[in-house]
């Protein structure tokens, strides 16, 4: 296995990182294809997929890295969830060096798909082309400072077409006891899982995906977790001083009512009519973090409220939580809302800079697409979509610590060169020149 490696295998930090991660992947055959794929991910190059990455780290003999690649991530049983839980404790400490953790980030994010056969694929909203499309989508959850942020769960999201094709999940290889989860309920498997790993907390962020959910939001309380999760204009809210009307006075025949209640004249608000209420005074111009050209700040406003969503289920009222509104100078409306279990004390600055943490997932997403080729893999089977993203992951983990290791005044990370490619190398499918020029 000598054809797998690398110049990149030669920089110690590199080799002692990768020699970390290869004690979980159960056999010793599959240490030299890790190496391999990961140094692959970091080379440059437009495309990450099997081939084009054969081709860089070892031009002499493509063929048999592509087959020793493929093998490895198609087929080889090792397990994602310690690949990445071993990348975790590798980075994590350096992250929290610069800083402790401030945030679960919980995020789902998109790769537009051709045809119908690619695990998962369907017909739904791709954020990477901002409408629904044919697309497979995968919910994440990375850990952050103010620093730096690390990806530590990831798992595909299963559309219910998918879930009840039993032809398709057999070609497809999906294991059995996968049954469909919604997106919340995905991000709160890997929320117990991480918090059974005893991982740093922090304040779970999320978009109004996940912040609409009333079962998301009730979840994480009962778990002890604290929320910044964004909702909709149309959100029903208590005001403040406001809340359900009691129950009912027993009449002395059948069952005492229990239930909250509302009356026409005792009624919830949606989000934006509770904002637009609000005195002028209320809205303050904060800055959050530094920009490209200046710091990044807008005008926001916080009111303590109760959400209202079929609380005429409830015995009780829910507990008031911060509303925090945006509302850029020169908007006709709002533009963003959240809800947020931090505590009544917590300044407004505070509560903006929290919020306003999720940038860092877009920072992972944008570099694992574009730099790393998180979807370039062009199998179609459940473990190879998971293992080429776990191998991303773990090649993103290791850029993530080089950067801690050196403050942003430091001398640069040198970019690391692929080697040459024989002039006789032709990707598969390629047509011949010298059958051509005959033709």
């Amino acid at each position: 296995m000598d054809r797998l490696n690398s110049p990149l295998t030669d920089e110690p930090r590199f080799a002692a990182y990768l020699e970390a991660l290869s004690g979980v992947l159960g056999h010793a055959d599959r240490i030299a294809p890790l190496k391999a794929y990961c140094t692959g991910l970091l080379l440059p190059g437009a495309r990450k997929s099997i081939e084009p990455m054969a081709a860089r780290i070892a031009p002499a003999c493509v063929q048999a890295t592509h087959q020793a690649l493929h093998h490895f991530v198609a087929k080889g049983e090792w397990s994602d969830n310690a690949l990445l839980t071993r990348v975790r404790s590798e980075v994590l400490p350096l992250i929290a060096s610069q800083g402790p953790i401030q945030a679960w980030i919980v995020d789902d994010t998109g790769f537009p798909k051709k045809g119908r056969h690619s695990v998962g694929v369907g017909r739904q909203y791709c954020g990477q082309l901002g409408k629904q499309d044919n697309c497979q989508v995968a919910v994440t959850l990375s850990l952050a400072n103010t620093q730096a942020s690390l990806p530590v769960a990831y798992r595909l999201y299963l559309p219910e077409a998918w879930v009840q094709d039993a032809e398709r999940r057999r070609k497809a290889g999906v294991p059995e006891d996968i049954s469909f989860q919604t997106k919340p309920e995905i991000a709160l498997d890997q929320i117990r899982a991480a918090l059974a790993d005893q991982v740093a907390p922090g304040v779970v962020l999320a978009d109004a995906g996940y912040g609409i959910d009333t079962a998301f939001r009730t979840a994480l309380t009962a778990l002890g977790m604290s929320y910044i999760l964004g909702v909709q204009s149309s959100t029903s809210l208590w005001p403040p001083g406001t809340a359900p009307l009691p129950p009912k006075l027993w009449s002395g025949r059948g069952r005492p009512p229990t239930r909250v209640r509302r009356s026409p004249e005792q009624k919830p608000l949606s989000a934006e009519k509770l904002a637009r209420s609000l005195p002028e005074a209320a809205w303050q111009r904060v800055a959050w973090r530094a920009g490209t050209n200046s710091r990044l700040a807008s005008r926001f406003a916080t009111v303590r409220a109760r959400p209202a969503h079929r609380d005429e289920r409830r015995h009780e009222p829910r507990p008031e939580e911060w509303l925090l509104i945006e509302w850029p100078e020169g908007e006709d409306a709002p533009t963003k809302y959240w809800l947020s279990t931090l505590p009544p004390e917590t300044p407004l600055a505070e509560l903006v800079s929290q919020t306003k943490l999720r940038w860092r997932i877009e920072r992972d997403y944008q570099e694992l697409k574009q730099e790393i080729g998180l979807g370039h893999y062009e199998g179609r089977s459940w473990r190879g979509f998971h293992h080429h993203a776990s191998l991303c992951i773990a090649a993103y983990g290791f850029l993530v610590s080089e950067r801690g290791r050196f403050p942003p005044s430091g001398p640069e990370i040198t970019e690391r060169q692929a080697l040459a490619l024989p002039g006789s190398y032709r990707p598969r499918g390629a047509p011949d020149p010298a059958r051509a020029t005959r033709a």
